[in-house]
């Protein structure tokens, strides 16, 4: 796996990073969209720089230009729901991308700390062939990552793979690094060393879909 970790570098998007930890600008849920959606935006121009390109010519008022523009194989997977934010703001820059969503959750048996992952709907395209950016903005143990994979190549092999990630935690990078191929890239603003007995990131900052839509019935 090829991993962009933006954790040490200097940029605008530190500042949208602050904002969604923060315990209290976190409570306004439009603004902690809009943070999610901005780093979603910056991850996906990070990632434009390396897909395929094709060239264009395009006319202009007074003559014809060629250009350079990625090619449109595109498809966004997010998972829903914490993943909505996140894939508008890499729709926002890949606007001609197919769209899919998968529906997982993380299920508790008798509330202990162990869990499954329960994946159950899907909506998606064709990936065969496609370049697939797979959105989900906490790779917390990285295994609904791993498993909404799994479902979504009964939909055909993707040429290339991107993982798109706001905040993850090193062992669901470690995790996600031995269980994608080799080819897939990470693409993610920030990693955390820890997490808890219930894996969620530590400090982290807190669930992304409560903050984001609300807080759920159990």
């Amino acid at each position: 796996m090829i991993i962009h970790d933006f954790t040490t570098q200097s940029s605008l998007m530190n500042q949208f990073i602050a904002e969604l930890r923060d315990v209290t600008i976190q409570k306004d849920s439009m603004r902690f969209r809009r943070n999610i959606e901005r780093v979603g935006e910056i991850l996906s121009y990070e990632c434009s720089k390396i897909l395929a390109n094709t060239i264009e010519i395009v006319e202009t008022p007074l003559g014809t230009k060629e250009m350079t523009v990625p090619v449109k194989d595109v498809v966004i997977c997010s998972i829903l729901r914490a993943g909505l934010p996140l894939h508008q703001g890499v729709l926002n820059y890949f606007d001609t991308a197919e769209n899919a969503f998968v529906s997982a959750y993380r299920d508790h048996i008798d509330d202990q700390d162990e869990f499954e992952i329960v994946v159950n709907y899907m909506a998606t395209p064709s990936l065969e062939g496609k370049t697939l950016l797979l959105v989900d903005p906490m790779l917390a143990t990285g295994r609904t990552m791993k498993s909404v994979y799994d479902v979504l190549l009964q939909q055909g092999t993707p040429k290339n793979i991107h993982i798109v990630s706001v905040l993850g935690s090193t062992q669901g990078v470690e995790y996600v690094q031995e269980h994608f191929p080799a080819n897939t890239h990470l693409w993610i603003a920030a990693v955390d060393d820890q997490l808890n007995s219930r894996g969620y990131i530590i400090p982290g900052l807190g669930d992304a879909g409560d903050l984001a839509y609300g807080t759920k019935r159990s």
